[in-house]
């Protein structure tokens, strides 16, 4: 059994013009997520619709090459526009580069296609446990260790109490909801909160905010504690 049971996911869009792969993906994670509603988009414009009608959607699978868009211009619509919810690259490219920069404009990880359906529900499932997904060769390059940890710290003392608490909750893989459950307060409340807290970090998106607090971990490897 797979992590990917560790949080149930209510709401995945898979995006790729495939129809087979859209049908492998899903029949993979469906045997981990029964209860999830996958949705199927097979252009930009199609996810478009989707993300905007379903304002609960939890995680998107997004093949790099969609039709109705270019190059990285869609995944940085969506982590501008939709900040809260995860994006990840799912694609055929395993350029080093490629991944690096899909990283960097906000991807919650990078998939290479040629990934075996077992490592693929597995980083999905650390995606959705709030972890930064990528292949071995540039996960120590990933967006946000430019920045030195006294500089993150000073931005993160900047935080009211509450936000660090909900910042450490995202840092956790909670989602909006389940924020908003355990603090007791509307969903709208959370998603102010998580705006704040992008802000005074210095990053476009949930994701970049979570790797932010994770870099501040005793375990993070590019620490010497």
């Amino acid at each position: 059994m797979s992590r990917l049971l560790a949080i149930q996911a209510d709401t995945v869009i898979v995006a790729d013009d495939h129809p087979l792969f859209r049908t492998a993906i899903k029949e993979a994670l469906e045997a981990d997520q029964g209860k999830t509603n996958f949705l199927e988009a097979s252009s930009f414009e199609s996810l478009q619709e989707l993300v905007s009608n379903h304002k609960e959607v939890d995680l998107v699978l997004l093949d790099l090459h969609m039709p109705g868009v270019s190059g990285f211009a869609g995944l940085v619509y969506l982590c501008k526009q939709y900040p809260s919810v995860p994006v990840v690259i799912i694609s055929a490219n395993e350029d080093p580069v490629v991944i690096q920069r899909a990283l960097e404009h906000g991807a919650a990880g990078f998939i290479p296609k040629s990934s075996s359906i077992d490592t693929i529900t597995e980083a999905i499932a650390a995606i959705l446990m709030g972890e930064i997904w990528a292949p071995d060769t540039t996960i120590s390059n990933l967006p946000g260790n430019n920045v030195s940890e006294i500089e993150l710290a000073e931005r993160m003392a900047q935080l009211t109490p509450q936000q660090f608490k909900v910042l450490m909750m995202m840092s956790q893989g909670l989602l909006n909801k389940q924020i908003a459950y355990d603090l007791a307060v509307s969903e709208a409340t959370v998603k102010a909160h998580v705006t704040a807290i992008m802000n005074k970090l210095g990053v476009s998106n949930r994701t970049q905010a979570v790797l932010a607090a994770n870099r501040l971990s005793v375990s993070n490897p590019n620490t010497s504690l």
